[in-house]
């Protein structure tokens, strides 16, 4: 698409944003919200419209090429980022659940599912990509030392002896011919027969005539089937009920050459922002040879006017501001100097303690009042706080940043003709503006000592015409360095001891992938673990049954909690902190699958911390804390990383088996201590995955695991989907033959994981040869299936017992339990609020007695 398409994207984007911001920014404080249901619409109403807007953005930045356009796009991209991650988190402390549906706010406003999938910035990739490749070159050259000692082991495990492999090749040809005798005969036996027969009856004799008309006969009959056949599929295919055919050359396809196109587009982006990096050097050296002199005469004329007018009106001349303070950048305020003079006294008698002892002296006062305030709300009954009860929006962290962006969005570029930039490259005047500030700044601190030696001299001479000293100025400085002396006392902290300080990252990272605690992971996306949308959760919470989620809710929720705080420093640093992950559920539901898809989706490490993995590695305690120390320190270096913890539920069970060699309970104390130090700033992730979760214990499972993932069996929806997906990517046909809504029906209770395994057995080379004349029915994948036990309903209602008993999940059904009592424990989301509203009605009722 041209340029034009994706400017007007990125305008639709900031004019929804601006409708937006109306209601984030009102001009008078909104009033605090008592029904929760009312609270829960209204945050997915601006979810939903904020991922809207995001998918546009997102888009816009991928392929616009223009670089300062590209850098308010990024501001405003990743402040939409944050903020839906904001409105998530507000969702699931309102409603006490991971999972949300959105099924009657889509309706209402006339969008499907597709419409709020939330898409994965591409930047996270091909910003890093230099840095990525080079990663796995290294990975790659480590792993190839490694390889020949596995290869080796290997030969001696299928190692026989000679005579042993001659045996083995004489029996298969003899086989071989054996079976080539016997088809032979079997040709000579029936060639026998035939000539049998023609001595018997005689050569067959037929009219010419009528042998003409069968030939016909067959011929038209046959050429009718195929047109009726073929007149049929098109039908189909018109109305919808079956896939069109699939091009044989995908090079000329459409979709092909629009993602060429977006190669070519992101390699322009390149392109442009080295030459934009080149000219912002170029034309700030042009500044400072053209304008720079007379800025710096300019400035030095105007302070020493300040210097004369200080004089007259105070009689005497004033202190310099300090380059901390902001230099002579404060003396171009709209200030006189006689306040300014004031200031510099204020500094110099120490005015700032009397301040500080007055503001203590105020501050203790507000709080007595405070104090008195609440004594006198106690005994009245507390019916203001009844009054100020229900659910308030936090503040966010990012709709300043959505704000700040959109202005500059409104103040450059909405008006800013581009007629004569059709390539899109930079504009070098919005480059010139900004550098002139850069060089202001630049020049105004050599102005700063400049005029600081003008001052002093000046000062000198006048103290030698009325002889006298300069004691004040030292006492002052002396009682500032004793200030600086303190206050360096007051930050110094006890740190870590860094145990590896002396080996550089490159020769960790070489361990850890040795010891194979760091895996290359496989290229799987996000977009491959394929499942259908929930058309019915609303319906079925409003009527009070909890539903099961499905794969495309579980895709969602990694995407939110993993893959867009991992991929952006700045989303990372501000939105809600999520330190821990749990990805729970059936086996072949695709848990380890998740983990690797977030890794590759955001360029990230993969630690494998399981029991299994680590079996035999950094024995001891001395070997656990180098183990964590290594891994903790490396992942911090090169974030963002993931580590990752297979069948975490095994290091909370109360009891191991003296047999088991893994030692699962190894990091049980440790890992918890590690994940405390994680901060705004570590883009670092736990990620535990279990198959039985109920077998460990809840307390420490879900202290030392933030948010818990819950993965079911698919639905009929998903299974669907997943077989037609499934067959196609793996060489597969999809034809009238395979009942693909029956097969479905009757895999329930199959996960995507079994479902791949039928699928690979049955299509083999020879079976995906052979399928332009015996195409694929249902039937065929019947007997790999029932080899596999599905997963039954029992296994999926334990899983939905032990979620309930989650502290999360105990919350929910307080809150429902308190709806349905009508108590008012759903007011503002919080369960405590609830208990008082129950309280109060009891005690009313007495009184009424």
């Amino acid at each position: 698409m041209s340029h034009s398409t994706y400017n007007k994207q990125w305008g639709e984007g900031q004019s929804a944003l601006q409708d937006l911001l109306q209601q984030e920014i009102p001009e008078e404080p909104p009033k605090p919200e008592k029904d929760r249901l009312a609270a829960f619409q209204l945050l997915a109403t601006m979810y939903i419209k904020y991922i809207q807007i995001f998918r546009k953005l997102e888009q816009s930045y991928d392929q616009i090429v223009h670089p300062q356009k590209r850098r308010v796009l990024r501001h405003v991209l990743d402040g939409a980022m944050g903020r839906i991650l904001e409105l998530k988190h507000e969702m699931v402390n309102l409603e006490f659940s991971e999972y949300h549906y959105f099924d009657d706010v889509l309706s209402d406003l006339k969008l499907t599912p597709n419409d709020v999938e939330i898409p994965i910035p591409k930047y996270f990739i091909y910003e890093r990509m230099e840095a990525l490749q080079k990663r796995e070159k290294t990975l790659g050259q480590i792993l190839a030392k490694m390889g020949p000692q596995d290869k080796d082991d290997r030969k001696e495990e299928i190692k026989m002896s000679f005579e042993e492999a001659i045996h083995i090749v004489q029996i298969h040809e003899r086989a071989r011919q054996g079976r080539l005798r016997a088809k032979f005969m079997k040709e000579i036996r029936q060639q026998e027969l035939d000539e049998k027969n023609q001595r018997r009856t005689g050569a067959p004799t037929l009219d010419p005539d009528v042998a003409a008309v069968r030939i016909q006969k067959v011929w038209k009959g046959f050429a009718q089937r195929r047109k009726t056949k073929r007149d049929r599929e098109e039908e189909m295919m018109f109305i919808g009920m079956a896939p069109p055919p699939r091009p044989q050359n995908l090079k000329n396809t459409h979709e092909a050459l629009a993602t060429k196109r977006e190669s070519e587009r992101r390699v322009k982006q390149t392109n442009y922002e080295i030459e934009y990096q080149n000219a912002l050097v170029q034309i700030k050296e042009k500044i400072k040879e053209s304008e720079g002199p007379d800025i710096k005469e300019s400035m030095m004329d105007q302070i020493r006017q300040w210097f004369i007018e200080c004089r007259d009106a105070t009689g005497k001349f004033p202190e310099f501001p300090d380059e901390d303070d902001g230099g002579s950048s404060l003396i171009f305020k709209e200030k006189s100097p006689e306040e300014l003079e004031a200031e510099m006294k204020e500094k110099e008698e120490g005015g700032g303690k009397k301040k500080d002892k007055k503001g203590k002296k105020k501050d203790k006062k507000e709080k007595k009042g405070k104090k008195d305030k609440k004594g006198k709300k106690g005994k009245k009954g507390g019916d203001d706080d009844e009054e100020e009860e229900g659910w308030k929006m936090q503040e966010s962290s990012f709709v300043p940043a959505i704000k700040d962006g959109h202005e500059d969005y409104k103040g450059v570029w909405v008006t800013r003709d581009e007629k004569d930039n059709f390539s899109q490259r930079h504009d070098a005047e919005l480059i010139k503006e900004n550098k002139r500030k850069e060089v202001e700044e630049e020049v105004r601190v050599q102005v700063d000592e400049l005029m600081r030696a003008e001052l002093k001299n000046l000062k000198a001479a006048v103290d030698r015409d009325k002889g006298k000293k300069g004691k004040g100025k030292k006492s002052g400085k002396k009682k500032k360095k004793k200030g600086k002396k303190s206050g360096k006392k007051g930050k110094k902290k006890k740190k870590d001891k860094d145990i590896t300080s002396d080996r550089t990252i490159d020769s960790l990272y070489e361990e850890l992938v040795r010891e194979g605690i760091i895996v290359r992971t496989p290229q799987v996306k996000l977009s491959d673990y394929e499942g259908e949308y929930s058309y019915l959760g609303t319906t079925l919470r409003q009527a009070n049954i909890e539903p099961m989620p499905s794969l495309s809710d579980v895709r969602r929720l990694v995407t939110e909690f993993g893959i867009l705080p991992l991929g952006s420093p700045a989303v990372h640093e501000k939105a809600p902190l999520t330190k821990s992950i749990l990805l729970a559920g059936p086996r072949g539901t695709g848990k380890k699958m998740l983990v690797q898809a977030m890794c590759n989706e955001t360029g990230a490490n993969m630690f494998d911390l399981s029991a299994a993995n680590l079996a035999g590695k950094y024995p001891g305690k001395d070997g656990l804390k180098m183990l964590m120390h290594l891994v903790f320190k490396v992942g911090r270096e090169l974030q963002p990383s993931v580590i990752y913890i297979g069948d975490c539920e095994r290091m909370f069970k109360k009891k191991v088996p003296k047999t088991d060699p893994t030692d699962p309970k190894r990091l049980k104390k440790e890992l918890p201590k590690q994940l405390k130090t994680i901060k705004g700033d570590d883009r670092l992730l736990l990620v535990g995955t279990s198959r039985c979760p109920f077998d460990g214990e809840m307390k420490p499972l879900t202290s030392s695991y933030q948010r818990i993932i819950l993965i079911p069996r698919p639905d009929y929806a998903s299974r669907h989907l997943l077989w037609r997906r499934l067959i196609l990517k793996n060489g597969g046909t999809l034809t009238n033959h395979l009942d693909v809504s029956s097969l479905s029906k009757v895999t329930d209770g199959y996960t995507p994981g079994h479902m791949v395994t039928a699928i690979q057995q049955i299509l083999t080379e020879r079976r995906i040869q052979a399928l332009s004349k015996k195409p694929l029915t249902s039937v065929e994948f019947i007997a790999p299936l029932a080899r596999i036990d599905p997963i039954y309903k029992e296994e999926e209602e334990s899983f939905k017992g032990w979620y309930a008993k989650t502290p999360l999940g105990k919350k929910r059904a307080k809150a429902a339990q308190a709806d349905e009592d009508g108590d008012g424990g759903g007011k503002g989301g919080k369960g405590k609020k609830g208990k008082k509203g129950k309280k109060g009605g009891k005690k009313k009722g007495k009184k009424k007695k």
